[in-house]
């Protein structure tokens, strides 16, 4: 049976657009995988620990070697990369912080990329589609005054595609702080329509997924 990776990562669990288009998807994957299986990880409930000494010099030492904090480290990466490598789909809902992703991410892609297993010369997941809901509070798009501070779908494409070899499409929903900031309150209707393709193309691919 199929699986989907889910991780979401806004530290905002209730009026998420992130958290919206991702289920959005997660919905649409589910109806066409009925007997499928869904590995939820919630960045924002369950803290993924940050990479430390343990966790990096575990990754390079054989099993028989590592100290008991060392093997307690990779313990956890073992089950994070396993995840990621069982998993058919990935889905991850990211919002843009101070212009770039959630720590609470980078940590998720701190333990799981492991040069010689799930990166370098062949990705253990290598192929792996994966769609990110990349949501910000403004426009980061091409022309936009704030383009050169967008360093969400920079940075993912090129450690999803460059590190991990997933295939990466993205879905973004702009003006999500339109209807809660006065300072963009003229840009409300983008909102809107932003948001209610972002639904829609969630929808669109996880059916296409399946296909």
């Amino acid at each position: 049976m199929p699986t989907l990776l889910h991780i979401d990562s806004s530290a905002v669990v209730d009026g998420s657009v992130s958290r919206e288009v991702t289920a959005a998807f997660r919905a649409a994957w589910e109806a066409e995988h009925p007997e499928g299986t869904v590995v939820y990880r919630d960045l924002a409930v369950e803290d993924i620990p940050h990479l430390d000494a343990h966790g990096i010099v575990a990754g390079f030492v054989p099993a028989e070697g590592r100290s008991a904090e060392q093997a307690a480290a990779f313990a956890l990466r073992e089950q994070l990369m396993t995840e990621l490598e069982q998993a058919d789909a990935v889905l991850i809902g990211s919002p843009m912080y101070n212009f770039t992703i959630p720590s609470s991410l980078k940590a998720w892609l701190d333990q799981v990329i492991l040069v010689g297993r799930t990166a370098g010369e062949n990705p253990s997941a290598k192929g792996t589609p994966v769609t990110v809901v990349a949501a910000r509070g403004g426009s980061y798009a091409p022309g936009a005054p704030r383009e050169p501070y967008e360093f969400v779908t920079t940075y993912l494409e090129k450690v999803l595609t460059g590190m991990l070899g997933l295939e990466v499409d993205f879905i973004v929903p702009e003006f999500t702080l339109a209807p809660s900031v006065p300072a963009l309150a003229d840009f409300i209707p983008q909102a809107a329509e932003s948001k209610a393709r972002a639904l829609e193309e969630a929808a669109r691919r996880a059916k296409g997924l399946a296909a």
